[in-house]
């Protein structure tokens, strides 16, 4: 036996764990039964009492040896393997816990009792002897181990070796027993925990086996419960469906006195009171309403009454237009009976009941409105003494009606929520749709007397001050705030506050009085600011005559302040802002614009104000189309845009038709090339009285500037405008006025009239020049005035086209003649043989006609460019023209036109050379002055290139027939002709010709 099988007897074994929540073993029958076991079975592990002493003390000295062994294993084992205590310590319930898993998956674990508390304390860990080390055979001892347990023994005078032998037996006994026993216990404690685990498993499936009962009884419940709530709903909606016409008869008779009703003789009478039922306790009246819509509704579809008494709103009743009042005449007409069907009878209670709930909203809204617009005119004594535009937002008119727009909107909110509740199809519906439209009615009534006297007398004023065009543009800037603000306001009162995204800021200050001068506005801009500044929480919008509402950048780019100020109301959901009845009373205030502006647009002749009044309203226009609050605005502008259009249409027609159409020049108009060189008539014989007078004035004008300023670049551009035709100047000049201010279909109809007459001017001038000047002057003077009509019409992109339509009454007597003579006309027949369309048909007919300006035109410079080139090419040829012209006429008149020619007067030698020497004398002067005459007429040189090249070429081709008849004449040398003669005719030709090329390349 070894040591440690001896030290193991004497270590006394702990109990064995505790194993909570298992039952107790079969073998107990009590608790106190298996406790007794337990200290019976720890009494066994010590070592018995009945071992000697030397025994002992040997056992003593093994046992130590052995604990100083295992101290060294345990120190080595330490050195070996580092434990993470040292650097994670584990709790004491976490040490607890992981002995308690220790005991129940290895067993009871046995200590040395023994050991010295000085041991102990050098080593913590005890020598313990698990399960399996328990059963298996004690180890032999080492030879080491036996010579010093023999030393020992010897140290310590031991007795013999018999004696020692026999205890070493006595020990090795006493640990198979202690060990025997042990495994015992051991087996007993398996046992109960296998008796334990079987009867938790037994628990386990009672648990289980419940839980299924209790499944299947709960199902049976649920299915239950569902059909007796099903049974429920079907018994509640059956009582509700009999207890509906009761509940509605007991609406009508309960809320009587709380709107001020009572029905007395048997409800015949119907008697109004005083109503309990006060607006302003929103709930309670929302609540009413609801139950008398309901019986309405009720009463009125269900029940028939609707068409008994024409209620509004039901199908009967839209069939026959009946109204309330009808309605109410029809309920008083019936004769009363008593044991009648009480649905008809309880409609008109349900009906009188809604009217006079009702009525209770008029109150306080339609009345409210208008009791507030007379205390308004009391006051301010409107409109006999109109509000100041400065003083306007500030004053009473808007400040009043901000105190009731609160309440007001609150009360119109819950009609308009009962309508969007019944829907347009409802019965009861209509009496709120009228409802609704006499509080807007009355709004719009009030806002348009508090307002139309300032507005119109603000219009008066700005015209005074800043004339027609200033006036134009501050009363739309004028017309476009009040809008704004005017919106903002009826949004307060009938607007839906749940849709718009931020609430309205309010805003103080006033209508600006915007006819100011600049240096005014910056001024009391900046003192209004300041005054105003301290308020940090409000916000001041600009006023109409402050410089942010001025026009900022390019024409139309400018916006207004106030427009945006509305932004969150006018990008909301709410878009009551667009009702008929509020757009109608903004027309009818911003219709004093067009009233202003249109008075003074009679009276105005000039187009350039015209044209200003126009381009100012467009941009105005431009400016209140880009908020959906200012339409009304626009629409006005749009208006008074219409009527400047117009007039200035009727004074440029006028204008055109007299200084174009009915134009009658004078000496100074004629005077080509007087005008061109800058001459001045010493006498002026007045033509036409009509003009003279504006013409010296433009002459004496232009004098002026030319005198003034004769080396600036716009003084020749002007004194280059000043010697165009005055018909052809007029037409440029009221086009290009016009072309962006009117339609475009109106400006080419203008224009294709005006180049029509300005082309027809030109030729009747062309014609006095003829007389007064010569040819060449005629000609370019209309080639010069066509190309500079032809030219400055071009950037205007039209077409001059147009296809007029004319009736045709040449046959109207024969058809007359012919319906007469027929006696079997049928006047009276409904076809195509009746006789007044017979006659219509062939006595009138419309004749249409193609109309192309810009074709006429062309036309007529050609024809112009051709005349000059034959003119000028007859004068540069002179007698040579004559010359050949006789030839082709004697070549072509007779058969032998080689022997006629030859003996012909003017081809005699002598003469045609005469002919050629006159011609040549004569070319250098006339090359001269047509060189200068085109000069002056044309500027451009390409231009003039382009008209010589034609005359040069004709004069050429003139001159090779020239050769060609002389070559005929003088091959006889008969009638002078000898070849000095001809070659000195010939030599002629060629230096003509010459000259006429030189004279041509210059260009």
């Amino acid at each position: 036996l070894t040591n440690n099988n001896i030290a193991m007897s004497s270590k006394p074994l702990p109990p064995p764990p505790k194993m909570s929540g298992l039952t107790t073993p079969a073998g107990s029958t009590n608790p106190s039964a298996a406790s007794s076991s337990n200290s019976r079975i720890a009494s066994r592990y010590h070592t018995p009492s009945g071992v000697g002493g030397s025994g002992g003390a040997s056992t003593t000295s093994v046992t130590r040896g052995n604990a100083s062994k295992q101290k060294q294993k345990s120190y080595s084992s330490r050195a070996s393997s580092v434990s993470y205590e040292n650097f994670a310590p584990r709790t004491a319930e976490q040490r607890v816990r992981l002995a308690r898993i220790a005991a129940l998956t290895a067993g009871p674990c046995f200590g040395d009792p023994s050991s010295s508390n000085n041991e102990q304390k050098v080593n913590d860990e005890q020598v313990v002897f698990t399960l399996t080390e328990a059963m298996c055979p004690p180890k032999i001892l080492s030879s080491s181990t036996k010579n010093n347990t023999t030393m020992i023994s010897t140290m310590k005078g031991s007795g013999s070796s018999s004696t020692a032998v026999d205890d070493t037996i006595a020990n090795t006994l006493s640990q198979t027993y202690t060990q025997t026993t042990n495994l015992s216990t051991l087996i007993k404690h398996s046992a109960s925990l296998r008796l334990a685990l079987h009867a938790s498993l037994n628990i386990g499936n009672d648990v289980s086996r419940r839980h299924a009962d209790l499944l299947r009884h709960s199902g049976e419940l649920s299915a239950a419960a569902e059909r007796l709530q099903h049974e429920e709903q079907v018994l509640s909606a059956r009582a509700e469906e009999i207890g509906m016409p009761l509940q509605h008869y007991d609406a009508v008779d309960r809320i009587g006195p709380l709107v001020g009703v009572l029905f007395k003789e048997g409800g015949r009478v119907v008697v109004r009171g005083i109503a309990r039922l006060h607006v302003d306790n929103a709930e309670e009246f929302v609540e009413v309403l609801g139950q008398i819509d309901d019986a309405v509704e009720f009463f009125g579809g269900s029940g028939g009454g609707a068409e008994v008494f024409g209620r509004p709103g039901s199908s009967a009743a839209n069939a026959r237009g009946n109204t309330a009042a009808r309605r109410e005449k029809l309920a008083a007409q019936q004769a009363f009976e008593s044991t009648a069907s009480g649905s008809a009878e309880y409609y008109r209670r349900a009906c009188a009941l809604q009217d006079a709930a009702l009525e209770l909203l008029r109150v306080g809204v339609a009345d409210r409105v208008s009791q507030t617009c007379a205390q308004i005119q009391d006051a301010l004594h409107i409109p006999k003494v109109p509000i100041a535009a400065d003083k306007l937002e500030a004053s009473l008119v808007y400040t009043r009606f901000h105190g009731i727009s609160k309440r007001s909107n609150a009360l119109i909110s819950i009609a308009r929520k009962r309508l969007d509740a019944l829907g347009n199809n409802s019965v009861a519906s209509a009496s709120y749709d009228d409802l609704l439209t006499l509080c807007r009615n009355t709004y719009c009534g009030a806002r348009e007397t508090l307002l139309t006297a300032t507005v119109r007398r603000h219009m008066d004023i700005l015209k005074e001050r800043h004339g027609l065009v200033g006036m134009t543009r501050l009363a739309s800037l004028f017309l476009i705030r009040l809008c704004t603000v005017e919106t903002a306001l009826y949004l307060d009162f009938f607007g839906d506050p749940e849709k718009r995204r931020y609430p309205r800021k309010k805003t103080k200050g006033a209508l600006s009085q915007v006819d100011e001068d600049d240096e005014t506005k910056e001024g009391g801009d900046a003192a209004a600011e300041k005054k105003e500044g301290g308020d940090e929480g409000e916000k001041v919008p600009p006023s109409p005559g402050s410089p942010h509402f001025k026009r900022m950048g390019s024409a139309g780019s400018h916006t207004v302040p106030a427009a945006s100020a509305l932004a969150s109301q006018v990008l909301s959901e709410d878009a009551t802002y667009r009702d008929a009845e509020f757009q109608s009373a903004l027309g009818n205030l911003c219709s004093a614009l067009h009233r202003t502006v249109r008075r003074g647009l009679v009276s105005v002749l000039d187009l350039d104000v015209l044209c200003q009044v126009v381009s100012v309203l467009r941009e105005e226009r431009s400016v209140a189309n880009s908020s959906p609050t200012t339409l009304a605005a626009a629409r006005a502008v749009s208006g008074v845009i219409r009527d400047a259009q117009e007039r200035l249409i009727f004074c440029a027609n006028g204008a055109l038709h007299k200084e174009v159409a009915r134009f009658k020049p004078t000496i100074n108009d004629l005077n080509y090339p007087g005008k061109l060189l800058g001459e001045e008539p010493k006498v002026a014989i007045i033509i036409d009285d009509e003009s003279s007078s504006n013409k010296k004035k433009d002459e004496t004008t232009a004098e002026a500037k030319k005198e003034e300023d004769p080396n600036d670049a716009v003084a020749a551009q002007l004194r280059v405008y000043e010697s165009w035709f005055p018909p052809m100047r007029s037409v440029l000049r009221i086009l290009s006025k016009i072309f962006r201010v009117v339609e475009p279909r109106v400006f080419e109809d203008i224009a294709l009239s005006s180049v029509q007459s300005c082309t027809k001017s030109l030729k009747d001038g062309s014609v006095h020049i003829l007389r007064k000047s010569g040819q060449i002057h005629a000609d370019l003077f209309l080639v010069k005035h066509l190309l500079i009509l032809r030219e400055q019409l071009s950037p205007f992109d039209i077409q001059l086209r147009s296809v007029e339509r004319q009736l045709d009454f040449s046959e109207a007597g024969r058809a007359v003649t012919r319906f007469l003579a027929n006696r079997n006309r049928r006047l009276f027949s409904m076809s195509t043989e009746n006789a007044l369309i017979t006659l219509l048909r062939e006595g009138v007919s419309v004749q249409e006609s193609s109309v192309d300006s810009k074709r006429d035109l062309e036309d007529c410079l050609r024809s112009a460019c051709n005349d000059f080139i034959e003119h000028t090419s007859s004068t540069l040829l002179g007698p040579i023209g004559g010359f050949v012209d006789q030839c082709k006429n004697v070549a072509g008149s007779t058969s032998s036109s080689t022997e006629a020619l030859a003996r012909a007067p003017f081809t005699n030698g002598v003469v045609v050379k005469g002919v050629f020497a006159s011609a040549l004398q004569y070319l250098d002067g006339e090359l001269d002055n047509v060189s200068k005459q085109m000069n002056l007429y044309l500027e451009n040189a390409a231009t003039q290139g382009i008209l010589l090249k034609p005359v040069v070429r004709k004069v050429t081709r003139s001159l090779e027939e020239a050769k060609r008849f002389i070559g005929e004449v003088s091959q006889g040398g008969d009638n002078g002709w000898d070849g000095e003669v001809q070659s000195d005719v010939l030599k002629s030709i060629e230096e003509y010709e010459a000259k006429v090329k030189v004279a041509s390349s210059k260009k």
